[in-house]
């Protein structure tokens, strides 16, 4: 399970002293945790044995991708952010810890394959302009979980729509 392979990474990154992977796992463990947390909250209305609750409040590796995902939007808004700030030592920083974070998620697609992909989508769905822009974000973001992140797929979009 993921879960397992990013605890271990941390353990290992503790004896390597390597503190950037150290703390950026920890804090990916953290909002793993929080998400745990949140699920079994909604859960324990419905599910009253302590046992099943704790069993189906546990992350699937679908559910982790989607928080892994999240943690590196946030890193590369960060950047971004940084850089408009003319902080370049901190903008890499962000750069780092966001390469770190995609090595837990399956492989990106290339732009190539995204385009691809956005063009199927959108003769699928009948798109002519950009007012239906959410409409095949939304389908696209579906197919592609964790391939792709939310900036390019709708940079794309927006291009191929206003072709």
């Amino acid at each position: 399970m993921l879960k397992e392979k990013i605890q271990s990474d941390l353990r290992e990154s503790l004896k390597a002293k390597d503190s950037l992977k150290r703390v950026v796992l920890g804090s990916l463990i953290a909002a793993i945790t929080n998400k745990e947390k949140e699920k079994r909250n909604k859960l324990s209305k419905q599910i009253q044995e302590i046992a099943e609750l704790e069993k189906q409040s546990q992350l699937t590796d679908e559910e982790i991708v989607e928080v892994i995902g999240s943690e590196v939007k946030k890193r590369k808004e960060a950047k971004e952010q940084y850089e408009k700030g003319s902080r370049p030592e901190l903008a890499q920083k962000e750069d780092h810890e966001a390469k770190i974070l995609l090595q837990y998620l399956p492989s990106q697609l290339s732009e190539k394959e995204l385009l691809g992909i956005i063009r199927e989508i959108i003769q699928q769905a009948g798109a002519k302009d950009i007012k239906d822009m959410g409409k095949v974000i939304g389908q696209v973001m579906l197919k592609v979980k964790g391939q792709a992140d939310g900036f390019s797929v709708s940079a794309l979009v927006k291009k191929e729509l206003l072709r």
